[in-house]
C-alpha cells in the first residue's frame, strides 16, 4: 500500500508541484485575510493574533491538502480545465469546511479560542476564490487577453454545433495552435450575430463564397458533419477557387461515437468525403461496451485497414491495444503520428514485429499481453501480383490466419474478427482463393473452440494503399492520363472510416461462425469514379485530361459480388450488416487435409502456370472453387 502511494505522489509531484505551492500559499493567505477581518477591524485588538494564526495554519493545511489529493484536484491539466474542474474544487472546499468544523465541536473546550467560527467561514471563501483564481488564470490569458496570436492562420469555421464549439474552444486555450477562427458560418438563421466564444457567427453556408473571397481566410475548417454532399463538394471547389489549401474536416467517427474533438482530431479533406455514397449509422454504445477496457490485438496493424481500427479502437478508451506488423518503417511512422494524435495513450500501445507466417511470434505476443478480442487484416490483396505468386499468397493468407486462429485458441483470445474481401465470392484469382480459404478456417476453428471467429466482408475501400483512387489522383496530379482497365469495369466502394466502423458493428453483432457481409451501397463503375475526379479538380475531360482504357488484368472480374449465386443473406440487428448464408462447410479435420496439400505446394519449384495447374487439382478434389478455374497469367 505505501510503495504505491509513494509511486502515486511520485508521478504527481513534477507535473503539478507548482499548483500545489501556489495552492500553499493561497490557503496561508485565506487564513491571513480570515484573522485580519476578525481580529484586525477591532478597536480592542492592537496587534495580529500570530499565535492564533499558525494554529490554525497547520490544521488547515494539513485537511485542505490530504482532501485535494483525495479528490485528484492535482491531477487535471491547466491548459484543458473546464467547469467540471471547479465542481470538484467546490466539492472538495465543503468537505474542508465540513472537516474543519467538526474540529472545531469535537475540541470546542480548547479550539474557539483560537479557531472562531467566523474564521472558518471567511476562510471557505477566500480559499476558494483564490485558488479558483489560479485554476482559471491560463484560460483567462489565453483565451480572453492573448486571441490574437503571432504567425496563426485566420480561419473560416463551418459550423456553430457541438464539434465548431469544442474546437473553437480548443484553438483558443494556446499560443501554439495553428489557426485563428476569425468568423462562423451555419444556416441556423437563429444563431446569426450571435458569439461563440467570442467569435462571430456571421451568417449562413450561401455566404461562404463571399467569406473567402477577400482573401484573408487561409483556412477553413469543417465541423458540421451533417453537411450534405453536395454542399461539400461546392465549398470544396470554392477553397479551390480561392487558392485555400488548408482545409480540414471532423471526422464521421466523432460524431457517431460522441467523443471530445480537439484539433489534433481534424483530418484533411479527402476526395474519398466528395464522393456520392450512403451514409453509415453505428451504435457506438454497443461498440464502447465491447473495446472499453479490453485488451485489443490487430494484425497488418499500420495497413491501411489496420491502421484505422487501431484508431477508432484508441477512441473507445479500451485498456491496450496490441500492434503487430511486419513492415517497421511503416510502424515507425505510424508510432508518430498515433502519438500526435492520442498523446494520453500512449501507455496503452505496444508496436510488436512479427510476421503472421511465424506462429512461434505470435503465440509469444499473444501469451505475454493475454488480448481479448483481435481484428485480423495482415494479408496480400494486389490480385495481379498474387497470380504470379500462388505460393507467397497461400503463406500469408491461408496459413497466415490459420496461425493466428490457432494462437487465439491456445491464449484464451474471446474473439477474433478476419477482415475478408468480396474477391472471395466465386474467386477467379488467387487471391480470392486464398481469402475464400481463410474464412472456411476461420468457422472451422469455431466449430471447435469457445473463441468466437467471425469473419467480414466487404468490397473495395476508397483511398487505402494501391486502390484506384489513390492511383487517380497521382494521374491527375501529373497531368494524366487516367488510366482505367475496361469501361464496364465497376466496383463496390465505401471509405476506410466506414468499413472499419461497419466491422466494429459487425464484431459486436457476430457470435461466431458466420460470415457478416457489409451492405456497399450501389456498386460504381469506375468510369464514373474517373469522371467525378476530374470535375471536382475543376478540369474538363479530354481538354485538360485524357481517359485511356488499357485491359482487364490477370486475376480481374468486371464485377465483384458479395454472395455467391448459391448464398444469401440473413438479416441483423443493423440494416448495412448482414450474415452470409454459406453454401459450404469444412470440418477441422478437412481444413488441417487440405492445409497439408497446400504445404507441399508452396515448396513446388515449378513454374507459375504449372503451379496453377497443380493448385487446381487440389481445390477441385475438395470443391472450393464450385467449377470456377483459376486465371492463368498471360
Amino acid at each position: 500500500m505505501l510503495p504505491k502511494l509513494a509511486n502515486r505522489i511520485k508521478s504527481l509531484l513534477p507535473r503539478n508541484l507548482l499548483f500545489i505551492f501556489f495552492d500553499g500559499i493561497s490557503f496561508i493567505i485565506s487564513i491571513y485575510l480570515s484573522y485580519a477581518i476578525k481580529f484586525g477591524l477591532k478597536e480592542e485588538v492592537h496587534h495580529f493574533p500570530y499565535e492564533y494564526a499558525i494554529n490554525a495554519v497547520f490544521l488547515f493545511l494539513i485537511v485542505k491538502f490530504a482532501v485535494f489529493y483525495k479528490l485528484k484536484l492535482y491531477y487535471f491539466n491547466w491548459k484543458y480545465v473546464s467547469i467540471s474542474d471547479f465542481y470538484n474544487l467546490i466539492k472538495a472546499s465543503i468537505i474542508n469546511f465540513a472537516i474543519i468544523f467538526i474540529v472545531y465541536f469535537v475540541g470546542y473546550s480548547a479550539v474557539p479560542e483560537w479557531l472562531p467560527k467566523s474564521v472558518i467561514v471567511t476562510d471557505f471563501f477566500i480559499s476558494l476564490l483564490l485558488v479558483g483564481s489560479i485554476r482559471i488564470s491560463y484560460r483567462f490569458f489565453f483565451e480572453v487577453l492573448n486571441t490574437k496570436r503571432k504567425n496563426s492562420i485566420p480561419t473560416l469555421i463551418v459550423g456553430a454545433g457541438a464539434s465548431g464549439e469544442m474546437i473553437i474552444r480548443d484553438l483558443s486555450r494556446g499560443q501554439d495552435n495553428k489557426y485563428r477562427p476569425e468568423r462562423i458560418l451555419d444556416n441556423d438563421s437563429k444563431l446569426w450575430g450571435s458569439l461563440i466564444h467570442n467569435i462571430p457567427i456571421t451568417g449562413g453556408l450561401d455566404d461562404f463564397e463571399k467569406s473567402i473571397a477577400g482573401g484573408s481566410i487561409k483556412a477553413v475548417i469543417i465541423a458540421d458533419t451533417n453537411i450534405d454532399l453536395q454542399t461539400k463538394q461546392q465549398i470544396f471547389m470554392l477553397t479551390q477557387k480561392y487558392n485555400i489549401k488548408d482545409v480540414k474536416v471532423v471526422p464521421r467517427l466523432y460524431s457517431t461515437a460522441s467523443i471530445d474533438i480537439t484539433v489534433k482530431n481534424l483530418e484533411e479533406i479527402n476526395i474519398e468525403d466528395l464522393i456520392n455514397r450512403s451514409e453509415v449509422k453505428i451504435n457506438a454504445s454497443q461498440i464502447r461496451t465491447l473495446l472499453s477496457g479490453k485488451k485489443v490485438f490487430i494484425t497488418g496493424a499500420a495497413g491501411s485497414i489496420g491502421s484505422e481500427i487501431v484508431r477508432q479502437v484508441l477512441s473507445f478508451n479500451p485498456e491496450k491495444v496490441i500492434l503487430f506488423e511486419l513492415d517497421e518503417t511503416e510502424v515507425f511512422h505510424f508510432e508518430i503520428e498515433l502519438n500526435q494524435k492520442f498523446p494520453d495513450q500512449k501507455n496503452k500501445i505496444e508496436y510488436i514485429i512479427g510476421d503472421i507466417r511465424d506462429y512461434d511470434r505470435i503465440l509469444e505476443t499473444m501469451s505475454q499481453f493475454k488480448p481479448d478480442i483481435i481484428f485480423t487484416t495482415a494479408a496480400y490483396k494486389h490480385v495481379p501480383l498474387m497470380e504470379f505468386n500462388p505460393g507467397e499468397a497461400i503463406k500469408v493468407n491461408i496459413f497466415g490466419i490459420y496461425n493466428i486462429c490457432r494462437a487465439a485458441i491456445e491464449s484464451g483470445v474471446k474473439q477474433v474478427v478476419n477482415i475478408s474481401t468480396d474477391k472471395a465470392v466465386n474467386p477467379s484469382s488467387v487471391m480470392g482463393m486464398t481469402k475464400r480459404i481463410g474464412e472456411y478456417i476461420a468457422q472451422s476453428f469455431n466449430d471447435i473452440s469457445e473463441t468466437s471467429f467471425v469473419s467480414v466482408r466487404f468490397g473495395n475501400v476508397l483511398g487505402s494503399r494501391g486502390s484506384v483512387l489513390p492511383t487517380f489522383l497521382e494521374q491527375i496530379r501529373k497531368g494524366g492520363p487516367i488510366t482505367i482497365t475496361h469501361p464496364d469495369m465497376k466496383r463496390y466502394f465505401m471509405t476506410i472510416s466506414e468499413a472499419v466502423l461497419l466491422v466494429l458493428q459487425a464484431a459486436v453483432i457476430g457470435r461466431g461462425g458466420e460470415v457478416m457481409v457489409l451492405d456497399m451501397g450501389e456498386p460504381i463503375y469506375i468510369k464514373d469514379l474517373a469522371h467525378e475526379l476530374i470535375k471536382l479538380h475543376n478540369l474538363e475531360e479530354e481538354r485538360d485530361i485524357q481517359i485511356v482504357y488499357s485491359g482487364i488484368r490477370p486475376g480481374e472480374k468486371l464485377f465483384e459480388e458479395i454472395l455467391t449465386s448459391e448464398e444469401g443473406t440473413d438479416s441483423t440487428q443493423h440494416e448495412r450488416i448482414h450474415i452470409a448464408k454459406i453454401s459450404k462447410h469444412f470440418s477441422y479435420q478437412e481444413i488441417i487435409d487440405l492445409l497439408e496439400s497446400l504445404k507441399t505446394f508452396t515448396k513446388s519449384k515449378k513454374t507459375t502456370d504449372e503451379q496453377k495447374t497443380e493448385l487446381k487439382l487440389i481445390l477441385d478434389k475438395v470443391g472450393i472453387y464450385n467449377g470456377q478455374k483459376v486465371s492463368t497469367a498471360n
